[in-house]
């Protein structure tokens, strides 16, 4: 029986139970990439219709897309993204960052740039400090726990003390 992460004390925890399943991901990065239909996500994925039906229809669960008729005979669906999902589209971003860096062979260009719109220039996604503006990076940051986490006798990163 497979664990349900949603009922963990932990966020990343609780956000693999949402989009942690093989697929949900690339689903949500061909919606952001304009992608709507189910048989335009099947070509585009080369996934099985059962899978995909199940992994739509568990997105639209946890309200991480909206599910739109827009053909009544036979009656079909689109699926949008919410502000929910467009919530992970930096985490997409870093795992886009993080692929082109780290899971591609050496003499093999990135897969895709990103360009801000903006400015017009190709960018890298940074995360930082909505104070200061400063970079945030393992080391320069702690993350401490709220009450309920110390009651329950979890430490930091979630673990059972």
């Amino acid at each position: 029986m497979a664990t349900d992460f949603t009922t963990r004390p932990c966020s990343v925890a609780k956000t693999l139970g949402m989009v942690g399943e093989r697929w949900t991901l690339l689903i949500l990065r061909d919606a952001f990439l304009g992608v709507r239909r189910f048989e335009d996500f099947q070509t585009h994925l080369g996934i099985a219709r059962n899978i995909l039906s199940d992994r739509l229809a568990k997105l639209v669960d946890h309200g991480l897309l909206k599910r739109r008729a827009y053909s009544d005979r036979p009656i079909r669906h689109e699926y949008r993204l919410t502000n929910k999902s467009r919530d992970l589209f930096t985490v997409l971003l870093s795992m886009h960052q993080w692929g082109d860096r780290w899971a591609v062979e050496e003499d093999e260009p990135p897969f895709r740039t990103v360009t801000h719109k903006a400015c017009g220039l190709v960018t890298e996604p940074v995360t930082v400090c909505t104070h200061c503006g400063g970079e945030l990076r393992p080391g320069n940051v702690v993350a401490d726990p709220l009450p309920e986490v110390v009651r329950t006798g979890l430490d930091r990163s979630g673990h059972v003390r």
